[in-house]
């Protein structure tokens, strides 16, 4: 069995997984498990194409990438459909993210890949030995990169890591998740499409030991998914000394305070614990309310998610709201931190059961008099929940907040902008925004990773593509003093007189 719980079937030299739709139960497709022999030779054929590729101008690579954007634009319906039909998430949730985002990705590091790599000029002037010399540092391209996706979303977070790491000048092999492969086998079909070289981007099918394969292939690996895989993939990397970026698990609060705007408030609860059916890391996971309003939050957030439409997405668009639980032992999570919390004295205001029927669905699920001692407030839960606590200041919210082994996001609710800003530097969070949430995943030039146990650097930004560079720092002199005065004769001299020029210059401390 692969560790997702899909069926792997022994067909010739390889196995095969079977690819279902979560929202019907229905078998899609196949895909073959490769083995380590398998990713070698994919791993040959990268590191041939990637000398290549590196010389070529990076306005040459971004037009490839340009050609593929407008690809993802002709080829939409087919785009959503392939997405659609492994995930069982909505129409709108996959033209939205996977779609949406992956375009806007594939543009924005045509534009900007040149600038955050060009040379970058570092003054010399703070040392008199230096004078005369230029130095400058270089990014260069690291190898072949390696990129292990997740399941919740095919293209944003596994052919998204790719895009960047192409850009950089290297080669690239995508393994995607074995629940949710076919999308990322479409994006080896756009690529080669749109000209880019035989053996640039590679997509590895399999399961975890076609993912430890291609660690032990590569020259730097990025991986999303949870902290507790990303723990072994660190491990990994560490044990062949090569770069490894993670994006882990968030337990990401919602605090809301007594002057919020509640609408708006209720309304993006509603919307941001539900989108993607909650299989965001980056999704309200936990809510904390202040006692004023805590009553009225509640009540509207209610409404709100007790109309939510759940169903397979076969209709098409606008048909329903919150789509299937993708990951088959994900309903098993959500289910026991449900019936964990209830055990505790938390009571369920809507939802809190597994929906009857065909497919694999959770009903959207409001908690309230919830407390850290339930692992829905305390262990990521990744699905359509949302546990709201009541609090009765912000300083209470915030310790709460940072009552965690997770930073990845969080959110502050206030119509007092300066206060919430302030808030928002007292919260352990990589990312934390002010009456609003996820949206700054959308800005491409804003760095977004997390702190504490839910990962190891950023994406976005200039980071989001120099990690999967090389740093040379390079001196060069073009003038220099006579070579006498560096030769043992003259060291006394020159040393003495340095450490005067030093004291003169320096003695007085900052100024």
């Amino acid at each position: 069995m692969a560790s997702s719980g899909q069926t792997v079937v022994v067909n010739g030299e390889h196995g095969t997984i079977g690819v279902e739709n979560p929202a019907t139960g229905e078998l899609i497709s196949t895909v073959p498990v490769l083995d380590a022999a398998d990713v070698a030779a994919l791993a040959a054929r990268a590191r041939a194409a990637q000398p290549a590729w590196a010389a070529r101008d990076i306005e040459a690579r971004a037009a490839i990438f340009r050609r593929a954007q407008k690809w993802m634009f002709d080829n939409s319906e087919r785009v959503l459909a392939t997405v659609v039909s492994e995930t069982g998430k909505t129409y709108e949730d996959a033209n939205l993210t996977d779609l949406g985002y992956t375009a806007v990705a594939l543009g924005f590091w045509a534009k900007r890949a040149g600038r955050y790599l060009r040379d970058e000029r570092v003054p010399v002037r703070d040392n008199p030995l230096n004078l005369g010399k230029r130095a400058f540092i270089r990014h260069v391209p690291i190898g072949l990169v390696g990129v292990i996706g997740p399941w919740n979303y095919p293209l944003v977070n596994s052919f998204g890591d790719c895009i960047p790491a192409m850009m950089a000048g290297n080669s690239v092999i995508l393994k995607p998740s074995e629940v949710t492969p076919l999308s990322s086998l479409l994006m080896v079909e756009m690529m080669e499409a749109c000209g880019l070289p035989d053996g640039v981007f590679q997509v590895a099918t399999g399961d975890g030991s076609t993912g430890a394969a291609l660690i032990g292939e590569v020259d730097s690996i990025m991986f999303t998914g949870s902290t507790r895989t990303g723990r072994k993939v660190a491990v990994a990397a560490a044990e062949r000394l090569i770069p490894c970026h993670l994006e882990l698990g968030g337990k990401d609060p919602m605090i809301v305070l007594a002057d919020a705007d509640l609408d708006r408030a209720a309304n993006a609860a509603a919307f941001y614990s539900m989108l993607n059916g909650g299989q965001i890391c980056i999704s309200i996971e936990r809510a904390y309310v202040e006692a004023p309003v805590y009553d009225q939050f509640v009540g509207k957030v209610t409404d709100q998610i007790r109309k939510l439409r759940q169903g397979p997405p076969g209709g098409g668009v606008g048909t329903v709201d919150v789509g299937a639980v993708i990951f088959p032992p994900q309903a098993e999570i959500v289910d026991s931190h449900v019936r964990d919390a209830v055990a505790k004295g938390a009571r369920v205001l809507t939802g809190g059961q597994r929906r009857p029927g065909a497919g694999r669905f959770y009903e959207p699920t409001v908690l309230v008099d919830v407390d850290h001692t339930m692992a829905a407030m305390t262990e990521e839960t990744f699905g359509p929940t949302l546990p709201i606590m009541k609090v009765h200041s912000a300083d209470e919210a915030v310790a709460l907040a940072n009552d965690s082994i997770y930073g990845l996001q969080a959110s502050i609710w206030t119509k007092d902008l300066q206060r919430g800003e302030a808030l928002a530097r007292r919260l352990q969070s990589g990312v934390v925004t002010v009456n609003d949430a996820l949206l700054n995943y959308t800005q491409l030039n804003l760095p977004m990773g997390g702190w504490k146990q839910s990962g190891l650097g950023t994406r976005h930004g200039a980071d989001g593509i120099r990690k999967y560079t090389k740093t040379q720092s390079v001196m060069v002199t073009r003038f220099a003093l006579k070579k006498e005065l560096f030769m043992f004769p003259y060291k006394g001299w020159v040393s003495r007189s340095l450490l005067g020029f030093y004291r003169l210059l320096y003695g007085r401390g900052e100024r």
